[in-house]
């Protein structure tokens, strides 16, 4: 009797189904993030600093102009008209260019970052518009993080900024300024007394070779008109006339422990540590860490004690081994490249092709999601002359949405 009754179950066995975690994973949404702010509040400056650490997609207006411009694209050559007669880029192409590189398959795997949109320019569209489409959007925003200034502060830091002509580049008052320049010299070495020498010859060697604190180099910085004070104030209220109600509503839909508010006040690396600390736990957090080998059997040789995922977990080859994942998504069974290959949640791909490994990097999740990548199934009909091998393999082939 005693054999007929039910065994308990073991205590100490792993629940863990590794093929559901993964599946799960490629199903789950890419986190997305909208900086908001007022105008020279600093939101492209962490946007880019975020986008480079999370592995997400950094979307700015002149971010998505130059993309285009590189690749030559079909807005790209639109700009590039427009630029060459000397017209400016129309807020409604502008807008275009964002949406689609949102609806982009690299970022529908790593996610974004979205600095300057809704868009303060009401050309084309008007602000409760553009935050509509925001809602509207197939990857809506994880996560809003607003940048909070007083008007006087943020009017006086951009009265503050010059720029070189020559380079393009926008400093702040701190970087060109003689006398503030001093006075954190001087503080520096009050509370740096150690190793004065040693710091004497670094600094030195930074004023060497910081091209700013040259005098000749300091003429040459200019204000932009829009940093003038005036005109930096009427921007402010522009924005508090314009966007800030919309933006109030869309904050208040949002659901709390996903809304962030720095204090704007602060440096950018500091704003970046605060927002950084602050969601470091994230589940959808992940890195995709590409290798390249020379030969297939050193494939796995030389990752076997190579940034393991935890203690005494090996990198391993894939379901389908060095089959190509894209060829066998097209249907055709191909053997990868071993110069080709890419490692992603712990397993080895081997691409056919660089346009592959290309296709494959910007989102592996078609290829890798039930029903695909799977091995296709041949079929030969044969038989004599007459018989409707042709017809039969017509029906074969459009059931299975195959090829004859």
């Amino acid at each position: 009797m005693a054999s007929q009754e039910e065994k308990p179950p073991q205590p100490f066995a792993d629940i863990f189904n590794e093929d559901e975690a993964e599946k799960s994973f490629l199903l789950s949404k890419p986190t997305c993030l909208i900086i908001l702010g007022k105008p020279g509040s600093g939101k492209k400056t962490l946007a880019r600093k975020l986008a480079q650490t999370w592995k997400c997609i950094f979307i700015d207006a002149l971010e998505v102009i130059q993309t285009n411009i590189q690749e030559e694209t079909e807005y790209g050559f639109k700009c590039q008209e427009l630029l060459f007669k000397g017209q400016s880029i129309s807020e409604e192409l502008v807008t275009e260019m964002i949406l689609k590189k949102i609806e982009s398959p690299e970022v529908a795997h790593y996610g974004y970052v979205l600095s300057g949109f809704p868009s303060l320019s009401e050309e084309y569209m008007t602000v409760s518009q553009q935050i509509e489409k925001i809602k509207n959007l197939k990857l809506k925003p994880d996560l809003l993080i607003n940048i909070k200034c007083s008007d006087y502060d943020l009017c006086q830091r951009i009265s503050g900024q010059r720029q070189h002509p020559g380079s393009g580049q926008v400093y702040q008052r701190n970087q060109w300024d003689p006398n503030i320049m001093e006075k954190h010299k001087k503080e520096k070495d009050q509370h740096e007394e150690e190793n004065e020498e040693e710091e004497e010859e670094q600094e030195e060697e930074e004023i060497a070779e910081d091209p700013l604190k040259m005098s000749e180099f300091l003429h040459q910085l200019v204000q932009r008109p829009e940093d003038v004070l005036e005109n930096a104030e009427e921007r402010v209220e522009i924005y508090k006339d314009i966007m800030l109600p919309h933006l109030e509503d869309l904050m208040a839909e949002q659901d709390c422990q996903y809304l962030m508010e720095l204090d704007g006040n602060q440096q950018p690396d500091n704003l970046f540590v605060a927002k950084n600390k602050a969601h470091v736990s994230s589940n959808k957090y992940y890195i995709c860490c590409y290798c390249f080998f020379h030969k297939q059997d050193e494939l796995l040789r030389v990752l076997s004690s190579y940034e393991l995922i935890a203690h005494r977990y090996r990198w391993r080859r894939s379901r389908w081994g060095q089959a190509c994942p894209v060829a066998l998504k097209e249907g055709d069974i191909v053997m990868g490249n071993p110069d080709l290959a890419v490692s992603f949640l712990g397993k080895m791909y081997v691409l056919s092709s660089p346009e592959a490994l290309k296709t494959f990097m910007l989102n592996p999740r078609p290829y890798l999601l039930p029903p695909m990548p799977l091995p296709p199934c041949k079929v030969l009909v044969f038989g004599p002359p007459f018989s409707g091998r042709t017809t039969i393999c017509n029906l074969i082939a459009h059931k299975y949405k195959g090829k004859v």
